[in-house]
């Protein structure tokens, strides 16, 4: 009899598991405990020599103290990137979860006998720094030095910072492995599958079957709401002290300030998008009518129009249609894709004890990223492919700048996945010429862009709610929680989409919110500003790959508002936002005439 496990596998992703001996052969890998003594090891020898000297260093003493400090930083990165992986696959395995808390307590150990570099670096005076930086030695490691100093308000004493990565292990990576713990071991309904599983029936046409993985999604998050209101209000405590300690701004400044964005920046982007929530509620009402329901509820929003192509899409199909959307790009991207079929970067399959959702680990740049999905076969997961994908070319090519310019602001990191999402889209619609299925995809993209675009800016809005309400209020309850998220759903959804009170509890299973606070703005900054390049590509042709490629390439070496200067871009310019809101406006209206048209 087959299981609902094995089926749900039945695309071809069986052997579609990754090979991480590029790493390291194993947790008893000789290698690796080599790298271990190595790296405390060295950190003992750079704060030994180097402490307390760093203000009397020529420009060529400050650049060997640089190399090597991006040498020990990338060393603990590979180490941390072999457990996080090798534990992200088998949650439940006790080994697994311990070899990943021990390169927790390396890296912070590590990092604690260097902390003294960044505050002795931004303790210079503006004139000693700049003439350091103005040394032609230094000049591959000037934004990046450069870029440091902007923390240089919000650091502490070197003890205090000492005590902070003392307890670093203990603090927010800790809670965040607790959570993966509690998710992944969570079985939802009678046939105990997993959170994939469940939210992979919220797609089916079928409306009973939607409602009853919503039923069991509530369920079963639930059962454990004690323990995730505990998570989430620890962390935000824990954020609460952190930002106070550190003088910042705000909940989100810290996140601004990594991401080197002022905050008006961020604030126009959210206004511009709050602003247009009847994009939104326009497109669900046309939704309504197209599925001849009544009502929409929380449980119909994925619900595949009749039109759809509904056939699964087995993992060799997948493939072909992702590198031929790239390929028709950029013969270049597409190689650098089909390096991660070809050489066992991806792992696909569903699994016992597996991390949900997806994502692409840059790793290290002398080894190469690694990207999982849960691989279902449905349209949405292959364009999730295209877009970890994306990801991962975008760190491939970043990678050439070296590890510490590798690292590009995460406003910019879902640039490159999300038009890679847009490539496989308008691939996949060249095939479709009928009028119901063409109308059904595009009708698909909206959702998706909704997905990036709204719902991470309402996100954004509950972050926004949670954080101050903590600081506000105190300790907040699971109702108060779950206040906030129909609020902020609603704000966008309006009347257009009936959310029930069961809904509320849906905010406890997102990561996002505990790993990285702040974040998913990113993910609206990424869409829109995609949807600006993607028309410039369309009137520019090949001379916009190249010049693609570069703005990829560039990593991290720059500003986001420096790297978008060359495709006349000002993210100042509310202007600028809405021209993206306008392109999923003129979208929206094709599929409402269509709708018109078809009823008359």
């Amino acid at each position: 009899m087959m299981t609902e496990e094995s089926r749900i596998n039945d695309f071809g992703t069986e052997t579609v598991l990754w090979d991480l001996a590029d790493l390291y052969d194993g947790e008893n890998d000789p290698r690796l405990a080599a790298d271990v003594r190595w790296c405390g090891e060295e950190a003992a020898l750079l704060h030994g020599r180097f402490r307390g000297q760093v203000a009397g260093l020529t420009a060529a003493g400050l650049l060997e103290l640089v190399v090597r400090l991006e040498a020990l930083d990338a060393r603990l990165s590979r180490l941390g990137t072999f457990a996080f992986l090798n534990f992200t696959t088998q949650m439940e395995n006790s080994g697994a979860g311990a070899l990943l808390q021990r390169m927790e307590e390396l890296a912070s150990q590590c990092k604690r006998e260097v902390v003294f570099f960044e505050l002795e670096w931004n303790a210079l005076a503006p004139e000693g720094a700049a003439a350091l930086l103005a040394d032609a030695g230094l000049a591959g490691y000037g934004h990046y030095l450069e870029a440091l100093r902007r923390y240089q308000p919000h650091q502490l004493s070197e003890p205090e910072e000492s005590l902070l990565l003392e307890y670093a292990p203990v603090g927010r990576s800790a809670w965040n492995t607790l959570f993966d713990k509690v998710i992944s071991g969570l079985r939802f309904g009678p046939r105990k599958r997993t959170e994939e599983e469940v939210l992979t029936d919220l797609y089916k046409q079928d409306r009973g079957v939607r409602r009853e993985a919503a039923d069991e999604l509530t369920a079963g998050l639930q059962s454990q709401r004690h323990v995730l209101t505990h998570i989430f209000n620890t962390l935000a405590a824990e954020k609460m002290i952190e930002d106070r300690l550190r003088r910042h701004q705000d909940w989100v400044h810290a996140m601004n300030l990594g991401n080197e964005l002022a905050g008006a920046t961020v604030e126009t982007l959210v206004q511009a998008v709050t602003s247009r929530y009847d994009i939104v509620r326009r497109y669900y009402r046309v939704k309504r009518e197209l599925l001849h329901l009544d009502e929409l509820t929380d449980y119909d929003r994925y619900a595949p129009l009749p039109a759809l192509p509904s056939q699964r899409i087995g993992w060799d199909a997948c493939r072909a249609m992702v590198l031929n959307s790239f390929a028709a790009f950029s013969p270049e991207l597409a190689a650098i894709a089909g390096q991660f079929f070809e050489r066992n970067w991806i792992h696909a399959p569903i699994l016992p004890g597996k991390r949900g959702g997806a994502f692409a680990h840059p790793c290290v740049p002398d080894v190469h990223p690694y990207v999982m999905v849960n691989y279902t076969g449905t349209l949405n997961d292959v364009s999730t492919v295209a877009h970890e994908l994306g990801h991962g070319v975008h760190q491939v090519l970043a990678a050439r700048r070296g590890h510490f310019n590798s690292e590009t602001p995460l406003v910019l990191a879902e640039t490159a996945s999300v038009f890679a999402e847009m490539l496989i889209f308008q691939s996949q619609l060249a095939l479709l010429s009928d009028g119901a299925p063409r109308r059904a995809f595009v009708c698909q993209k909206l959702e998706s862009i909704f997905a990036t675009v709204f719902r991470q800016t309402a996100m954004n809005r509950f972050e926004k709610r949670m954080h101050e309400g903590r600081r506000g209020q105190g300790e907040l309850s699971c109702e108060q929680l779950s206040e906030f998220w129909l609020a902020t759903q609603n704000e966008m959804f309006g009347d257009a989409v009936t959310l029930r009170p069961d809904y509320g509890i849906w905010w406890s299973y997102i990561p996002h919110f505990l790993s990285t606070p702040g974040y998913v703005y990113s993910y609206a900054f990424g869409e829109l500003l995609v949807l600006a390049l993607y028309g410039l590509y369309q009137q520019q042709g090949d001379s916009f790959v190249a010049l693609y490629s570069q703005l990829l390439a560039a990593g991290g070496t720059a500003s986001p508002y420096d790297l978008v200067k060359p495709f006349g871009i000002d993210l100042d310019d509310p202007a600028f936002w809405h021209q993206g809101l306008n392109v999923i406006d003129g979208m929206l209206r094709q599929v409402e005439d269509d709708t018109v048209a078809h009823q008359q």
